[in-house]
């Protein structure tokens, strides 16, 4: 079964390959949107969502902006300690990662903003209502059927970050070609050089 963030439903704490395919390529930009947050959805509004969830948590681990990495890093906080498994998206790391959420966030009608969570597929909002949720108790209620991870697990070949260097250009995203004596962008791995340790 698949999210609308594009996953797969899978085991805690495997590592592979890919995490997911793109069906579109959509312009990189930068918004951040620190003045204006959107308010956290009403109580009657969420209902306790199907059993076999994906939790999908976008994030930055660039620090910046304070606010942002301090929100990312709440959030993280807040999952870990329900000890659910969490599919979770830098978009520092990949720009893949930034194109889809800006489509995700644009189909709902709302601005480019970290962190998001989506829970099941349905977008539950960034750090303000997750914290809400949480003192409500509701976000307990969400998490319900979620597949669950000792947050102390850290992935051997990644380090928990889900990205190895790539093998074929070694990070530098050139490779040599000698029959046309000459030096190509590597197309194995991103824009950093790096590949997915997920599948």
């Amino acid at each position: 079964m698949e999210d609308d963030c594009g996953v797969a439903a899978r085991g805690a704490g495997s590592c592979a390959k890919k995490p997911f395919q793109f069906t579109r390529s959509l312009t990189y930009s930068h918004h951040h949107h620190h003045g204006h947050r959107p308010a956290a959805a009403p109580a009657k509004q969420w209902r306790r969502p199907r059993a076999g969830l994906v939790v999908v948590l976008y994030t930055t681990s660039l620090r910046g902006v304070r606010r942002t990495f301090a929100d990312c890093s709440a959030v993280r906080a807040i999952l870990r300690g329900f000890r659910v498994a969490v599919d979770e998206r830098d978009v520092s790391m990949d720009a893949a990662f930034r194109r889809e959420l800006q489509a995700l966030l644009a189909a709902r009608g709302r601005a480019f903003a970290l962190p998001q969570l989506f829970i099941g597929g349905r977008l539950v909002g960034g750090a303000d209502e997750v914290r809400q949720l949480n003192e409500t108790g509701q976000l307990r209620r969400l998490l319900d059927g979620a597949a669950g991870q000792d947050p102390a697990f850290v992935c051997d070949a990644c380090g928990g970050v889900r990205f190895v260097p790539c093998a074929g250009c070694g990070g530098s995203r050139k490779v040599y070609d000698e029959e046309e004596d000459r030096v190509h962008r590597c197309s194995e791995c991103n824009e950093n050089g790096l590949i997915s340790n997920l599948p």
